[in-house]
């Protein structure tokens, strides 16, 4: 009995199996979209063929990953004499690729990616890994774009005493923490978490970074939000926020609804939720206090813990008043070095001259 033949596999199939499975495998590998592979590849041996020295200004690549398709050809003219092989072939030659080719046509011929020579080969692999790189940093950017304005999870990697910054780990991602951004006197460890806000998401030359802080106002606001399910709602909403970071925040918050209270609901059952928050800041203090439509309620309710016995608008434009406390809570209005004062007056947009119920420094009244 015969033996039956074995049938070689096709090289050139077997070798286009390969590379789109090569490819769907990298991008699963690096998270990239095929479709942006296949764009990047297509550039990248189009820009080999035009290198190649036998090739041509015009080249068609098609690169179809569901057919499993990958052709890449020249296009050139068919002409009498060859002027500009770079363009053109011979009707001797071009009927070897197009046996109806004629004087003035334009046919194809197809090429072996083997055949682009090590130089264009080396320039499409260049290309191929920029292009992968680029997708890897867009991508990267994209991530960090969706995290802009709100608060991450950040695991402390290195503190540098001498440059005074710290070194975050975010996810699979590292973020420098500038010391103009850290609470002062708060001591961070290798291998702490803490949250910090994010801020902006930058591309520079580097690739994408994000821009944090530990001191940013909003941070407080983002821990309220998630903390309160009442804001989280709704329900309740901050209306202003003003902090000096590490010793104390005002939050300014109003109800939508009439029967739920904006303070109490932010302060939670025996302070559970401000504390929470508190201990999450390292021990600064958080003054919540209702908002008001009307100026004077706002301002008195902002220089909690003193007492305000009068608010007189002197100004409003630029908006200014003139507050009246009694002479044993003089001190307790402004604060330690004017803390209090200038928080309030963050909070309200307002600038307050706080005076003694007795009398105004020895001044004479205007």
């Amino acid at each position: 009995m015969a033996k039956a033949k074995k049938v070689a596999p096709n090289t050139k199939e077997k070798d286009t199996r390969e590379f789109f499975e090569a490819l769907a495998l990298m991008g699963q590998e690096k998270g990239i979209p095929l479709d942006y592979l296949v764009e990047r590849i297509k550039t990248a041996i189009a820009l080999a063929v035009k290198k190649d020295p036998a090739g041509s200004e015009e080249s068609i690549v098609e690169i179809d990953p569901e057919t499993m398709r990958f052709y890449v050809a020249m296009r050139k003219e068919v002409v009498e004499e060859l002027e500009d092989p770079l363009t053109q072939i011979t009707l001797e030659d071009a009927v070897k690729y197009d046996g109806k080719a004629r004087i003035g046509e334009i046919v194809e011929i197809p090429l072996e990616p083997k055949k682009f020579g090590r130089i264009a080969a080396q320039s499409a692999k260049h290309v191929i890994r920029q292009g992968i790189r680029e997708a890897e940093k867009g991508l990267l950017f994209q991530e960090f774009r969706s995290r802009q304005h709100d608060i991450v999870t950040a695991t402390v990697l290195r503190v540098d005493p001498k440059r005074e910054i710290v070194t975050l780990e975010i996810g699979n991602s590292e973020a420098v923490l500038p010391k103009s951004e850290q609470v002062p006197g708060e001591e961070l460890v290798d291998g702490q978490k803490i949250r910090v806000y994010v801020v902006d998401a930058q591309n520079g030359e580097k690739g994408p970074r994000l821009m944090i802080s530990r001191t940013h106002p909003s941070l407080v606001k983002r821990l309220f939000e998630m903390q309160v399910p009442e804001i989280y709602d709704g329900v309740v909403e901050i209306k202003a926020i003003s902090r000096e970071a590490g010793s104390r925040s005002k939050l300014a918050v109003m109800s939508r609804d009439e029967n739920v209270d904006p303070v109490g609901a932010c302060i939670g059952p025996k302070g559970a939720r401000v504390s929470s928050i508190v201990e999450e800041l390292g021990g600064e203090k958080i003054d919540v206090v209702p908002y008001s439509e009307d100026p004077a309620q706002f301002i008195s309710a902002a220089l909690s813990p003193a007492t305000v016995l009068s608010v007189e608008i002197v100004e409003n434009d630029p908006p200014s008043c003139r507050v009246t406390v009694p002479d044993h809570q003089l001190s307790l209005a402004i604060g330690n070095k004017g803390q209090n004062a200038r928080l309030a007056a963050k909070l309200t947009g307002w600038k307050i001259d706080i005076r003694p119920e007795s009398g105004f420094y020895g001044e004479d009244e205007e």
